[in-house]
């Protein structure tokens, strides 16, 4: 498997591939791997020649108070990883390379960046659509893969893509889970043993909001009885519990039959934000 430092020599390689016939597919990570990116390589294997793996902690789509210092690097447990799932290369630059200092180029979507995640972190969205264009221009490829507990910033992605005419398709896989119920995330590990076990109030209150929906309740009765199952759970702190259309990200309290429901949360135990999210179809 390659590892790739600097953009040039893996912009190269890639349009190499791309002159020989080869398909590649793409697996933007920021490092830290676990089960739920290797999905993604897996699946990326299935649906490209080629499978190249970004490994890069994008300061960018941090905010000033956020954790870039302390995100968790683990260059050579991810190599590993990246080499057991079949990745072809690995990107991994240092900031420089894809910074210069005088960086003045911005790539910014309005709409959907304005709900949810993208109200509470300003900036990140456009630190997310800067970087994941940047890796586009880099890697070349045909397909992008996404994992789908980030479901907000992979519609704006999507919608990234729509607006900017770029020949690339996004493919967002399904959300992988402990035996527990606890979505995996890269910043898991920086819970406590307690905060861990009250952390599962998060996939049991969507669950919970499942069964609700299909019985009939009411979206605002959802959206209030999993505020507080998780208010209840020691240590948690909500930062957003929300009901929205999937195609506008905007609110809603009431649905229309066949519409698309995202309900996504983010909640704080001890310093580590936590998002998890399922989708419904309105009935």
């Amino acid at each position: 498997m390659i590892v790739s430092r600097t953009p040039a020599s893996t912009q190269k390689r890639c349009l190499s591939w791309r002159a020989a016939g080869e398909t590649i597919a793409l697996v933007p990570t920021m490092g830290a791997l676990h089960e739920g990116h290797a999905s993604l390589i897996r699946a990326a294997r299935t649906r490209a020649d080629k499978v190249v793996v970004s490994i890069f902690v994008n300061p960018a789509q941090f905010g000033p108070a956020e954790d870039f210092k302390e995100y968790p690097r683990t260059f050579a447990a991810d190599r590993k990883l990246c080499t057991q799932c079949g990745a072809d290369m690995i990107f991994a630059p240092a900031p420089d390379a894809l910074y210069a200092p005088d960086h003045s180029t911005w790539v910014e979507e309005t709409a959907l960046s304005r709900f949810l995640c993208g109200a509470r972190r300003p900036g990140h969205f456009r630190g997310v659509c800067t970087v994941v264009l940047k890796l586009f221009a880099v890697c070349q490829p045909h397909v992008a893969l996404f994992g789908q507990k980030d479901a907000q910033q992979c519609l704006v992605i999507q919608r990234m893509v729509r607006d900017l005419n770029l020949p690339v398709r996004i493919a967002v896989c399904p959300i992988v889970r402990d035996e527990d119920g606890l979505a995996l995330s890269s910043r898991n590990r920086y819970l406590s043993a307690e905060q861990r076990r009250s952390a599962l109030a998060l996939s049991r209150s969507l669950r919970d909001a499942r069964r609700a929906h299909a019985s009939g309740m009411p979206l605002g009765r959802i959206r209030r009885m999993i505020e507080r199952e998780i208010a209840a759970a020691p240590g948690a702190k909500i930062d957003y519990v929300s009901i929205v259309d999937e195609e506008t990200l905007a609110e809603i309290t009431h649905s229309r039959k066949g519409q698309s429901i995202l309900i996504a949360l983010a909640v704080y135990f001890g310093n580590a934000r936590l998002i998890d999210n399922i989708r419904l179809t309105g009935r």
